[in-house]
């Protein structure tokens, strides 16, 4: 087993950044965005996003030359 990529750690960890760190840059009730304190938002739309960037991790580190699947 290969180790991963930077750039799959990098898409793996911005996810935990974005919902841990920023949390000084967020931390207000207004504005409202589709009727939820935008704070609300801001976490919803990370739990949604971090599937994404996972995958993006996953695409990063089973492409290329000698990358077999399964195991």
């Amino acid at each position: 087993m290969k180790p991963p990529s930077i750039g799959a750690l990098a898409l793996g960890i911005i996810p935990f950044i974005a919902m841990c760190f920023s949390v000084a840059l967020w931390d207000r009730i207004e504005p409202m965005i589709l009727g939820l304190p935008f704070n609300l938002f801001w976490l919803i739309l990370w739990i949604l996003l971090t599937p994404c960037c996972l995958w993006g991790a996953y695409r990063l580190d089973t492409k290329g030359p000698g990358t077999e699947r399964g195991s």
